[in-house]
């Protein structure tokens, strides 16, 4: 354990989220130095338990979004658990859930029972859908985001819509959130007032989506289809040898690779100087350039593409992405000796700053780990805290 340096240090948050979301929100906010604490129930984040693990309850998964955090586990539907986070509250300057608001408030720690308790609190809801609409009372999952926002219809087709293989609607809303509280925090600097703060992943994942896809049905009536079709049109190159990413943009670029290739003709043929034209046409460049990909090898490829600063890539396999040339170049992936689990290997926080530097600061915890350290910090004694565990209101790592 090292000392938090980020812009956030000195800032206190209750994590009381679960899964990746909240989770995944909350890690970056401790990657900028907050001390987040992970309120868990007694059974633990069911993430815990999802993918590989070298003991029970520590998944590769789970350690992978909740690194940065101290952890509690609570019973908040026992008076004792319920007792212990509203200590927690006062000092807080940050609460995070993802619990349904309904069952926030169930419980008594919705947004009046907790500004209450400290009217400076940044409470941040992470919902699926937002709490003014028909859909508000719903349960959320990634693939349901998908489906619901036409993440699913862009990816494959309103015929046959397709999944992107990747908890991209957790991720993509967790960095929203993470922004959300640090502007929260900002305005509270400003005001000095605390707010409700609602992220909900239907509207994130809609406005995401409809950036280049709404297409035509951007305008009212709308001037051409749905869609971009650039997109789908965009597939890896075959090489001699394997596959590589070309992505010639301008009409620079694509002028430079038609000359280089030997097939200066098409130039003119597919209009590639004038953007409405290239645009218009891209079906059929995209399909010279496949055609040509078999000439050379992805290496041969390679060098030609970058000396004409052609924007391409080989593609990396996930299983190697920690050998990659330019991430191992940077240290961007970490090797952790986490007290229990062993060497453990995690991505460094990617964002920069300057004057605040952030780390990596706490292992991720076990379940109730720090247990004990919070509540003394709350002002329970030891006895006090005895009794809260052997009650079960409080569980202990």
């Amino acid at each position: 354990m090292t000392k938090p340096t980020g812009p956030l240090a000195g800032i206190r948050i209750l994590d009381l989220t679960s899964v990746l979301f909240g989770p995944y929100a909350t890690q970056i906010l401790g990657d900028w130095g907050a001390d987040v604490i992970k309120v868990e129930t007694l059974g633990g984040d069911t993430w815990r338990y999802s993918g590989s693990f070298r003991n029970r309850g520590m998944s590769g998964h789970f350690m992978a979004v909740n690194r940065n955090k101290r952890g509690v586990a609570l019973d908040l539907k026992h008076p004792g658990g319920k007792a212990a986070l509203r200590r927690l509250i006062p000092s807080a300057d940050v609460l995070v859930t993802n619990v349904r608001p309904v069952a926030m408030a169930r419980l008594g720690f919705g947004y009046e029972e907790c500004a209450a308790l400290n009217p400076k609190l940044i409470y941040a809801a992470a919902t699926g859908f937002g709490q003014d609409g028909p859909w508000a009372a719903r349960p959320a999952f990634d693939e349901i985001i998908q489906a619901s926002s036409g993440l699913a219809s862009s990816v494959g087709s309103d015929d046959a819509p397709q999944f992107v293989p990747s908890l991209i609607g957790d991720k993509i809303c967790g960095q929203a959130l993470a922004g959300a509280v640090s502007a929260a925090l900002f305005s509270r600097e400003r005001t000095g007032k605390g707010q409700f703060v609602e992220v909900p992943m239907l509207e994130t994942i809609a406005g995401f989506n409809s950036i280049e896809m709404l297409g035509g049905y951007a305008f009212d009536p709308p001037i051409g289809p749905a869609g971009y079709k650039r997109m789908k049109e965009r597939k890896p190159v075959r090489t001699k040898d394997g596959w590589i990413t070309m992505l010639p943009y301008s009409g620079d670029n694509w002028c430079a690779f038609f000359t280089a290739v030997g097939r200066p003709e098409l130039i003119e043929e597919l209009q590639v100087n004038d953007p409405v034209a290239r645009a218009e046409h891209i079906d059929r460049i995209y399909a010279a350039m496949h055609e040509i990909g078999p000439s050379r090898t992805t290496a041969e490829w390679h060098e030609l593409l970058l000396r004409l600063d052609v924007p391409h890539t080989p593609f990396a396999k996930i299983s190697e992405i920690t050998e990659h040339e330019h991430l191992k170049a940077v240290d961007y992936f970490t090797t952790i000796d986490h007290p229990s689990e062993g060497r453990t290997i995690q991505p460094r926080p990617a964002t920069k700053f300057s004057e605040a530097p952030p780390n990596m600061h706490r292992p991720t915890p076990r379940l109730g780990e720090h247990s004990r350290e919070v509540l003394a910090e709350a002002g329970y004694s030891s006895a006090e805290i005895d009794a809260l565990i052997a009650a079960k209101a409080v569980g202990e790592g």
